[in-house]
């Protein structure tokens, strides 16, 4: 099975700790979160890993090189510009199979074999994976129809479904990624959505957190 791990961002809502070293390289325990991510996939038979490289890309590629430690292939894409989220599926080259498309700064229990069962079954082009976030609003919520008060809600909390950053796509979906320039994903999901194609969502309750803030990095 065939993963692409999106490592290129600069993190910088984790400086000063990214100043000088690359977001996925960050300690959770005594391993890179990155090494926990490429782990995972292994366990869940992704063998073939595309690592989509940009800010102090070097370091990533000394630390996990070919992949064979970890008993996977690792190949590299360099982003000399950032291409988004999905923008590197464009240059990887035929893609004739799912291939999971992943950020390399995730902490889940999600199971991978779970979902792609899931993907196969409803026959969707694309499948998200989603969970359940709550936000505690501190302030009473106005709910106003012209000038008159319609409801009056004090302290809500909203509950809303989230992209968990672990996308499948079939070939149909990613050859629907423009060749050239910037792509993000949920341009790419509503493009296919809008278009027709069946676009699924894998809800599931599984621990998940995005490494992306310095307090998220002390949680994990």
């Amino acid at each position: 099975m065939r993963a692409l791990v999106l490592a290129g961002g600069k993190g910088t809502r984790l400086r000063p700790f990214t100043a000088a070293f690359p977001k996925p390289l960050m300690p959770v325990g005594d391993r890179p979160i990155l090494e926990l991510v490429l782990r995972q996939l292994g366990r869940h038979g992704f063998s073939d890993v595309t690592i989509s490289v940009g800010y102090l890309a070097p370091l990533i590629q000394n630390f996990f090189g070919d992949g064979s430690p970890l008993g996977m292939r690792i190949s590299y894409l360099h982003e000399a510009e950032p291409l988004g989220t999905a923008g590197p599926l464009a240059r990887l080259g035929p893609v004739s199979q799912t291939i999971l498309v992943v950020n390399g700064d995730l902490l889940t229990t999600i199971d991978l074999t779970r979902m792609l069962a899931f993907h196969r079954e409803t026959g969707a082009v694309a499948t998200i994976a989603a969970r359940q976030r709550d936000v505690y609003v501190d302030f009473g919520v106005l709910e106003i129809a012209g000038d008159r008060l319609a409801a009056y809600v004090e302290k809500p909390t909203l509950h809303y479904w989230v992209s968990m950053g672990l996308n499948l796509l079939e070939p149909e979906a990613v050859a629907a990624v423009p060749r050239e320039g910037r792509y993000d994903l949920p341009a790419l999901m509503e493009g296919l959505r809008t278009a027709g194609k069946p676009v699924a969502c894998y809800r599931t309750d599984a621990y998940w957190l995005d490494i992306g803030r310095v307090d998220d990095y002390e949680r994990a």
